[in-house]
Parts: C-alpha cells; sequence; structure tokens
C-alpha cells in the first residue's frame, strides 16, 4: 500500500483528488472536480454549501453510497470507493453511522428497538444492543420512553432517537444532512447540543451539512463547495 494510503490510515475518512461526474443526454456536469476532505477523530467539520453544488454528492460517496469516477475514498485507509456493493455495505455497518433530516424511524418499532436493530444486523447479542440502547437514550434523557413508538414522540425526540440509533455501532464516522432542519430553533438548538456532546464524547469524526450558520460556527471548522472543490471558510472575526 503506497505512502499517501499508510498515512491516510491515521484518519477515519480522507477523500482525495474526488471526482464525480453526471450525464444527460449530450450534457456532461461535473459535479465534483478534484474534491479532497480529511476528518480526525473527534473533529466535526460543517459542510456549508447552496443547494446544485454537489453537497449530496460528496455526502453519498463519503458514506460509501456511491463510488467515485476517480481518485480514492480511504476508510480508516482502505480505499473503501473502489469495492463492491457488499464490501462496501459491510464497512458502513461497521464504522459509518448517518442521520438525515427527516429521522426515518420504523414506525412499528420503539425507541428502544430502533436502535437495537442496527446492532443486530451487525452481530451484536441482543442484550449487549439493549444495554447499549438503553445507554445512549439515556444521555439523550429519553430513559423514560424507550417503550414509546415513533408516533408518541416529538420531533426532537424522534431525532434524539435517530442519533442514537447512528451511534449505536460505535462508528468512526456520522455523516448528518440537515440533521435539526425540520426542528424549530428552540428544540434545534437542545438536539444539536447534544448531538455536539455525543459525537466528541464518542470521539467520532463528523461531517454535518447545514445551512444554518449560526450552528456551523459552532463546529471545528467549515469548509464548502466551490467548483467541484470543498474549500476551507474562514472564520468571522
Amino acid at each position: 500500500m503506497s505512502e499517501t494510503v499508510n498515512e491516510a490510515g491515521r484518519d477515519p475518512l480522507v477523500l482525495s483528488d474526488v471526482w464525480r461526474t453526471f450525464h444527460s443526454g449530450d450534457e456532461r456536469l461535473d459535479v465534483l472536480q478534484g474534491a479532497d476532505l480529511t476528518l480526525r477523530a473527534g473533529e466535526i467539520v460543517a459542510l456549508v454549501a447552496p443547494s446544485g453544488t454537489g453537497k449530496s454528492t460528496l455526502l453519498h460517496l463519503a458514506g460509501l453510497l456511491e463510488s467515485p469516477d476517480r481518485g480514492q475514498v480511504l476508510v480508516g485507509g482502505q480505499d473503501a470507493g473502489r469495492l463492491d456493493d457488499s464490501g462496501r455495505t459491510a464497512i458502513r455497518r461497521r464504522r459509518i453511522g448517518f442521520v438525515y433530516q427527516f429521522h426515518h424511524l420504523l414506525a412499528e418499532f420503539t425507541a428502544r428497538e430502533n436502535v437495537v436493530l442496527p446492532q443486530l444486523i451487525a452481530g451484536v447479542a441482543r442484550a449487549d444492543a439493549r444495554a447499549r440502547a438503553d445507554a445512549l437514550l439515556g444521555s439523550f434523557g429519553l430513559a423514560h420512553r424507550l417503550d414509546h413508538l415513533p408516533g408518541r414522540l416529538s420531533g426532537g425526540e424522534k431525532q434524539r432517537v435517530a442519533i442514537a440509533r447512528a451511534l449505536a455501532n460505535r462508528p468512526g464516522i456520522l455523516l448528518a444532512d440537515e440533521p435539526t432542519g425540520n426542528l424549530d430553533v428552540h428544540t434545534s438548538d437542545a438536539v444539536f447540543d447534544e448531538l455536539l456532546r455525543m459525537v466528541r464524547g464518542e470521539g467520532v469524526a463528523a461531517l454535518i451539512a447545514t445551512h444554518n450558520e449560526a450552528l456551523a460556527a459552532r463546529m471545528d471548522r467549515v469548509v464548502t463547495l466551490r467548483d467541484g472543490r470543498l474549500v476551507d471558510v474562514a472564520p468571522v472575526a
């Protein structure tokens, strides 16, 4: 393995010279044009970019939902972007957690069961999965809501469950797309406080896409997409 990959093995996620092109008829759209990004353990990075600039494509590539046309997506030093579907799925289950704008909880399962299920799929023993779920949900102030179905939870509580589910398998990487976008300002702030606390406490490398510049300013650094490349945004003086 090359020196570059060995060095990258120290970081949970590295995008190196990533390109992604889409074709529609005779038209060619180069969405990503040599994008580079390194996420370090315990680091929380905000991705603030206008719609249509490639933000969703970037998150899909980072989450191994797509493969780049060129470049590398390194997860723990492994070029995971070039694996087949089953290989990428295996890495997602072990190393990557996802939080979306809409919680996507399974309506027929309780809060606890929603957090237990991804652990069972990953091969965790049921008793251990239940203990992990109870600990995570308790840390989010939901110990009294463990047996409630999503229909009986508030919007903020549902999103807390979604974050707990994303962290259930102790991922090294967390990818979040507008995780508080559907919440009111007060609830959004409270959920985001808990997201930051949990991510830092678990030592996760997090990339959080948001249009909320106030929330972005609370993260370790901010990046944006310009002409298909990722660039750091200068902090506000």
